[in-house]
């Protein structure tokens, strides 16, 4: 196997023989033919709208089954093997049907390979098609192809979950079909690559676009609210990851059955929006980032869903209580399809649940665009008196990589006339920390999910109208850190509206090559981290 999508690649290069995520050899290749399988049906579903074909349960499909390939989503070869299949039978049926419209009739070997019967076959098969054998030699074109395969799977991700509350976008399924298929054209060179990774990030602009307006219409702007860290008496349900209509879900289904249900991870801005926070049995935030979860989950006294990415290798000891939805899955773990959640509430009802209180601390958040523009006055107005000096966005994803606690030495080293923006769950390294006021504006403002990146925007692009500048002109700063693909469409978006002198760490991507570094360097000034003290010196100076 080779395998360099994320920010904890072994030795900062690929893992070869287990992923660090967990990912097996086995999975590594399934998912290298699935990849695979989705350029191919790309291709034929762009041809098919070219002759008026009706593709919309393709591209919607392209999109859950290339979010299954994301970091720490997927990790089951039969569910894996169940994509592929589907994807074949997609390709056949618009390939059909593209025939009968007098379409094009012939196609790239990613359109036209036949899948092996047995899984041994089709693991095979996955590493003929893996990240490293393509024949290319060019370095360079070999990292922007993948820098584009990475970007569109974040896309897809933040696609899915808009489709899902009923947002969707025909320009946004053919761009993420455009680029899978990119690489089977062997005519496009470094430029094109470029290009389109540039485009990327505009498309998921769109994306994140689509799913702040599902997510708002369907629960309310975000608001800001007090979020209890500790826990109450009685059962348990913890919902973890990205998913807030899955969350609705089993708020719903445990209405007046005495369970208490609790956050997790990127599910802590849930609590913000009206219409989620009005279950009074959705209590608090149990745990912190995604890396902690063996240690967490392995003390919660409830039962586990995870809806969405970051999920590790479930220990034994809770391993009946865990379930999955959606595009996630572990060999041996419940997997509930569709918005059923019985057997997850029936679980929760078996095991003990909280014996008593555990009153905590508590974090506010809900500061989303609406919430943090609602304030734009009092905040130009600090700025104008000297009150406020800086915005530092810090955000992002956290990891187990050593190097991460730059992070959360920046926000405390950070002078107390700065005001901190964040999101993601790159938080959880400070996301408790009293940070205190200015002029009544909080220090630390969590804006929310990695997706309402979105809303960053917004509030950056509101700023440089308030004080008639360029983003960049701002008295603003970006501290990230990455560490999957939807961070790369995040930073893809950034680069592409123009925004400079980026923070990046903890490390640079594996697939990023020396010659690509160069132009994002000359182009946008992006830099690594070095230490906070560094760092806040040269930004301040």
């Amino acid at each position: 196997m080779f395998c360099f999508q994320c920010e904890q690649t072994a030795k900062g290069e690929g893992c070869t023989t287990v992923g660090v995520c967990g990912k097996n050899a086995e999975v590594a290749a399934l998912q290298d033919l699935l990849v695979y399988t989705l350029r191919g049906l790309s291709q034929i579903a762009l041809d098919a709208k070219k002759v008026d074909v009706y593709t919309e349960p393709a591209d919607v499909f392209v999109c859950e089954a290339l979010f299954s390939t994301l970091t720490n989503v997927n990790f089951d070869p039969e569910r894996i093997i169940q994509y592929i299949r589907m994807a074949m039978k997609h390709r056949e049926d618009l390939k059909a049907q593209v025939k009968r419209a007098g379409g094009q009739t012939g196609y790239s070997d990613a359109a036209s390979i036949i899948l092996e019967e047995t899984k041994e076959g089709l693991v095979r098969q996955g590493r003929r098609y893996g990240v490293k054998v393509d024949p290319i030699v060019d370095p360079d074109l070999h990292g922007l192809q993948w820098l584009l395969t990475y970007g569109v799977k974040g896309v897809a991700a933040y696609v899915y979950h808009a489709y899902r509350l009923g947002k969707k976008d025909a320009g946004v399924f053919s761009f993420i079909e455009q680029a899978l298929a990119a690489p089977l054209d062997k005519t496009l060179g470094n430029n094109d690559f470029l290009g389109l990774a540039l485009k990327c990030g505009e498309i998921n602009i769109r994306a994140m676009e689509l799913l702040d307006a599902g997510n708002t219409e369907a629960y309310g702007h975000p608001v800001p609210t007090t979020v209890p860290l500790g826990a109450k008496k009685g059962k348990a349900i913890l919902v973890s990851g990205h998913d807030l209509k899955d969350l609705e879900a089993v708020l719903k289904q445990t209405v007046g059955k005495g369970i208490y249900v609790y956050t997790h991870g990127e599910m802590l801005p849930a609590h913000g929006y009206p219409r989620l926070k009005a279950y009074a049995h959705l209590y608090g935030h149990y745990g912190t980032a995604w890396q902690n979860q063996q240690r967490e989950f392995n003390t919660f006294p409830g039962a586990i869903l995870m809806t969405t990415n970051c999920l590790q290798k479930p220990l034994d000891t809770y391993k009946a209580n865990i379930f999955t939805s959606g595009p996630v899955g572990w060999p041996g773990v419940t997997h509930i399809d569709g918005e059923d959640f019985t057997s997850l509430v029936q679980k929760a009802m078996e095991l003990p649940g909280f014996a008593q209180d555990m009153p905590a601390k508590s974090v506010t958040v809900g500061f989303a665009r609406n919430a943090a523009l609602s304030v734009t006055d009092k905040v130009v107005e600090a700025v104008k008196h000297g009150h406020i000096r800086h915005f530092f966005l810090v955000g992002g994803c956290d990891g187990a990589k050593p190097g991460r606690s730059y992070y959360t030495e920046f926000v405390e080293k950070a002078p107390k006339d700065s005001v901190i923006l964040t999101l993601a769950c790159g938080k959880f390294r400070f996301f408790d920390k009293d940070l205190g006021q200015i002029d009544g504006i909080p220090r630390l403002l969590d804006i929310g999910q990695c997706n309402d990146a979105y809303s960053a925007v917004k509030i950056a692009q509101a700023l440089a109208e308030a004080f008639n500048v360029s983003i960049n002109e701002l008295p603003l700063s970006l501290i990230l850190s990455w560490y999957e693909q939807k961070a790369v469409a995040i930073l893809l978006s950034l680069l592409y509206l123009g925004v400079k002198n980026i923070r990046l760490g903890p490390s640079l991507p594996a697939f990023v090559t020396p010659n690509m570094l160069k132009v994002l360097v000359e182009k946008f000034n992006i830099m690594p981290i070095k230490t906070a003290e560094e760092d806040l010196k040269a930004i301040l100076h």
